[in-house]
C-alpha cells in the first residue's frame, strides 16, 4: 500500500504540474488569440485526438495487464505500435485537405499536417511509457510529461505574443511531443529492445482490435460535440463549447488522469494475485466521489467569476453551458474508473459493448440539438452521460457484482460532504452575487468556505478519504519527531 501511495502522490504531482501549466497557458492565450483562431486549432486537436487511440492499438495496455511479458512479446508491441502510428501520420497528412473542406476552413489544413508529425515521433516511446507504468515509476513518467507541458506552454506563449496565431497552438504540440520523447530516451528501461519484432504480432493485434475499438467509439463520443458543432455551426462556437469542457475537465486533469495510471496496473495486479478487486473498485468510488462533486457543484455555482478570471469577458458565453453540464460530469464520476476494472480483469470486450452503444445516443441526441444552439448541445450531453452511467452499472451488476445497492452505499457520505461543502458557495451568490467589478470577492470567500465545509464534512462523516489525513498527519510528526497517539 505505501507503494500505491507513493505512485499516486508522483501521479498527482505530475497532473497538477500539468494542470498548473496549462491554467497558466491558457490565460495568456485567451487573452491574446481569439475565439475563432483557437476553435481553429480545437477542431484539429479533436480531429488527432481521436487518431491518438488508434496509435497506441492497445499496446500500452497490452503491456501493463499481460502476465508474463517476454522479449519476443516486447518486441511484437513495438512493431504495432510503429505500423499502425507511421500509417496515421501518412492519413493525417494525405487527408488534411480533405477535412479542410469538408469544414470550409482552409486554415485547418496546416494545423493536421503540423499534428501528424507526433505520429512519427511517438513510437520511439511507445514502449517506454507503459513499461514505466508497470513498475510503477512514476517519478520517470512525471519527467516526461512535465517536460511535454513546459515546453509546450513556452512556445504557444512566445508564437501566440509573436502573432504566430493559430499556429502557435498547433507548433507548441509538436515541440512538447519532442521534449517529451528526449526525456524519455534518457529514463527508458534498459531491458526494452530496440528492434520491433513480427512473431507474436497476432496476440498483440487480437488485443488491440478489441481494446482500440472501443476507444476510438468512446473517443468518437467525447469529440463529437466539436466536430459537430464545428459542422453546423462555426469554429468560434467550437472555442466556447471547448471552454466549457475545458473548465470541467479541470477534475478529470487534476485527479481522475492521476489516479487511473495508478488504478488500472493497481486492479491488474490484483486480479493476477487474486484480491479483492471489487472492494477496491468500490473504494475507488467512494473517493471519487468525495472529490469531484463538492467540485463540480462549486464550479456549477461560481462558473462566471471562474469563467471571467481564467479565460476573460470575451468568454462569458461558456458559464451557461457549464451549468448545465456539471450534472452529468459529477454523476459520471460515480462510474469513471469501470473502464479500468473491465479491462484489468480481462472483460475488454464488455468495455467495446458499452461504448458501441452509449455513444450512438450521444453522438444523435447533439446531431439533433446542434441546430438549436450551444444550450442544446449541452443539454444533449448531458443525455448521452446519463445513458452511459446506465448502461456500465448494467455491465458492473453483471461483471463485477457491483449493483446498484452497493455503489449507493459507497457514495452515501460523499452525498452529505458534497451538501457541507457547497452551503458557503450558495450563500456568497445569495448574500454577494459576482457581477462586474465584483467577480474576485466572491469566488474568495465561496472558494474558502466551501473547503472549510469539505474539510469539516470529511471530519463530521468520518469519510473514508479521512484516512488520508491521517496517514499525512502521521507523516508529518514523524518527520518533525513528533509522537502521534
Amino acid at each position: 500500500m505505501n507503494a500505491t501511495r507513493t505512485s499516486l502522490l508522483f501521479s498527482f504531482a505530475e497532473k497538477y504540474t500539468v494542470l498548473l501549466l496549462g491554467i497558466g497557458a491558457s490565460m495568456v492565450l485567451s487573452r491574446v488569440l481569439t475565439p475563432a483562431e483557437i476553435g481553429v486549432y480545437s477542431v484539429g486537436a479533436v480531429l488527432v485526438g481521436v487518431a491518438q487511440v488508434v496509435r497506441d492499438f492497445g499496446v500500452g495496455q497490452y503491456l501493463i495487464q499481460e502476465k508474463v511479458l517476454t522479449m519476443e512479446k516486447i518486441r511484437a508491441a513495438l512493431a504495432t505500435s510503429v505500423v499502425v502510428a507511421w500509417l496515421l501520420a501518412a492519413l493525417a497528412w494525405l487527408g488534411a485537405p480533405l477535412l479542410a473542406h469538408f469544414y470550409r476552413e482552409p486554415r485547418l489544413e496546416t494545423v493536421l499536417q503540423l499534428l501528424s508529425l507526433n505520429f512519427l515521433l511517438i513510437p520511439f516511446s511507445a514502449l517506454t511509457l507503459p513499461f514505466l507504468r508497470r513498475q510503477m515509476r512514476f517519478s520517470a513518467l512525471y519527467a516526461i510529461n512535465t517536460s511535454n507541458s513546459v515546453v509546450n506552454l513556452l512556445v504557444a506563449v512566445s508564437l501566440a505574443l509573436l502573432g504566430w496565431s493559430y499556429l502557435s497552438l498547433a507548433w507548441a504540440a509538436v515541440a512538447g511531443t519532442v521534449a517529451a520523447l528526449l526525456v524519455s530516451l534518457w529514463v527508458r528501461p534498459r531491458e526494452l529492445p530496440w528492434l520491433p519484432g513480427l512473431k507474436g504480432v497476432r496476440a498483440v493485434l487480437a488485443f488491440g482490435a478489441l481494446s482500440t475499438g472501443g476507444g476510438v467509439v468512446d473517443e468518437a463520443g467525447v469529440a463529437a460535440p466539436e466536430l459537430i458543432v464545428g459542422k453546423m455551426i462555426d469554429v468560434a462556437a467550437v472555442a466556447i463549447f471547448s471552454k466549457a469542457q475545458g473548465m470541467l475537465a479541470v477534475f478529470n486533469q487534476a485527479v481522475t488522469s492521476a489516479i487511473s495510471p495508478v488504478l488500472f496496473p493497481l486492479f491488474a495486479a490484483q486480479a493476477r494475485g487474486g484480491g479483492d478487486v471489487r472492494l477496491a473498485y468500490l473504494s475507488t468510488v467512494s473517493y471519487m466521489t468525495a472529490l469531484a462533486w463538492p467540485f463540480f457543484l462549486f464550479v456549477g455555482l461560481m462558473a462566471l467569476p471562474m469563467v471571467d478570471l481564467l479565460y476573460g469577458a470575451q468568454w462569458h458565453a461558456a458559464v451557461p453551458l457549464i451549468r448545465i453540464m456539471c450534472f452529468s460530469s459529477a454523476l459520471y464520476s460515480m462510474f469513471s474508473m469501470a473502464r479500468y476494472l473491465f479491462v484489468a480483469t480481462g472483460h475488454v470486450k464488455a468495455q467495446a459493448q458499452i461504448d458501441a452503444v452509449a455513444v450512438p445516443l450521444r453522438v444523435g441526441a447533439v446531431v439533433l440539438a446542434a441546430p438549436f444552439g450551444l444550450a442544446w448541445v449541452a443539454g444533449a450531453v448531458v443525455l448521452g452521460a446519463l445513458a452511459r452511467c446506465w448502461i456500465t452499472g448494467r455491465y458492473l451488476r453483471v461483471l463485477a457484482d457491483v449493483g446498484a445497492a452497493a455503489t449507493l452505499r459507497a457514495v452515501r457520505k460523499s452525498l452529505g460532504l458534497s451538501v457541507l461543502s457547497g452551503l458557503a458557495p450558495s450563500l456568497v451568490l445569495l448574500a454577494l452575487p459576482p457581477g462586474p467589478g465584483q467577480l474576485l470577492l466572491p469566488l474568495g470567500l465561496a472558494g474558502a468556505g466551501a473547503l472549510l465545509g469539505w474539510l469539516g464534512g470529511v471530519l463530521l462523516l468520518k469519510h473514508e478519504i479521512a484516512a488520508e489525513f491521517a496517514l499525512l498527519r502521521r507523516k508529518v510528526c514523524a518527520i518533525a519527531g513528533v509522537a502521534v497517539k
